[in-house]
């Protein structure tokens, strides 16, 4: 759950130092953990954790430190096994593999319990700074937000800036609702003009979200093109902003599917995404789009939000989803023409 924190002035000069300060540290740590190839967290701790107590880190903002870095480490050798930074001895594989792991100044922080508390009524948190500890920051969210909070918050909670404002991510652990058994199966299919055709006749129309990705391709080129410092800065900004586009559109979809499920008491297909990219022949242009998309991102969101609702989920063959769609839709075509 994303909060957004409202600081005064004085408050957001703390909280921007202490970003500062404490990924300024984690890069520290990351050039230490390269040049012992990475030992584990333990000896990792032993070599740096006095010195973060110097640079002015609290005992759990240090320990949360080191831990961030392992885990970034641990997340660098995972993509390298998995082959997802390229094959062995291509540039990029070489580049992210020969030097330390660097962390951004406003890249997220974790926070547990000790360093963070949230009042809730008043709706403002209590949070460790290296300036020392901030009272009363108050944070804005939605109505039902504030109640998945209070419910379900759990854990560790990220502060992170973006764009100079600060939000607090927090975790919240929800229960999962009571699995009802199907009798039939919702199958839904992802495409490109359609980003997703289920055998209900929903279409979620690819057409505007196609239109709005070729506007974005045709910026950024012109931005790519002019290669300035304002330039890249837009360029990130433009990216942001479509990602934040992609995830919305692809909660929408979601949201409709799982509701059409739950009302009608069906389960949910899907089709089987792993080598999607690999697997799928287009020219060019279309490949754009392909590879464009998020549909790992909108089958994720359909799986979450259909264990929210109780609803049963399944994997099959991509060759017959859209054949199982069109014969459904055919079949209830020819019902409602035998009933008329």
């Amino acid at each position: 759950m994303q909060v957004k924190l409202t600081p005064t002035p004085m408050q957001a000069a703390a909280l921007k130092h202490t970003l500062h300060t404490v990924n300024e540290a984690a890069c520290w740590v990351s050039g230490v953990a390269f040049e012992r190839g990475v030992p584990r967290e333990y000896e990792l701790r032993k070599h740096t954790y006095a010195e973060l107590k110097e640079r002015g880190l609290g005992a759990q903002a240090a320990q949360h430190v080191i831990k961030k870095v392992r885990d970034a480490y641990t997340s660098l050798h995972a993509n390298l096994r998995a082959g997802n930074l390229g094959k062995p001895g291509s540039k990029r594989r070489l580049k992210a593999a020969s030097k330390p792991i660097a962390f951004r100044p406003q890249a997220a922080q974790p926070y547990d319990d000790r360093c963070l508390s949230w009042q809730y009524d008043a709706q403002t948190v209590s949070i460790w700074t290296v300036a020392g500890r901030l009272k009363g920051v108050r944070f804005a969210c939605s109505p039902n937000a504030l109640k998945q909070l209070i419910a379900h918050r759990k854990g560790e909670s990220d502060l992170v800036e973006r764009d100079g404002v600060f939000y607090l991510i927090a975790t919240c652990e929800v229960p999962e609702a009571e699995q009802q058994e199907p009798e039939r199966f919702i199958g839904v299919d992802l495409g490109i003009a359609n980003i997703a055709t289920t055998s209900t006749g929903y279409q979620a129309a690819g057409r505007g979200l196609n239109r709005h990705r070729r506007r974005q391709l045709e910026l950024r080129r012109k931005l790519q093109k002019k290669a300035t410092k304002s330039a890249k800065r837009l360029l990130k900004k433009r990216n942001r902003r479509e990602k934040r586009h992609a995830a919305n559109q692809n909660h929408i979809i979601a949201k409709t599917i799982v509701t059409e499920a739950e009302r009608t008491g069906h389960g949910i297909s899907l089709e089987q995404l792993r080598g999607i990219r690999d697997r799928v022949r287009l020219r060019k242009p279309q490949r754009v789009a392909l590879h464009s998309w998020a549909f790992a991102q909108l089958a994720d969101f359909i799986v979450y939000k259909a264990r929210r609702a109780g609803v049963a989920v399944v994997f099959v063959d991509p060759a017959y989803t859209s054949q199982r769609a069109t014969r459904s839709r055919t079949v209830r075509s020819g019902e409602a023409m035998a009933k008329t």
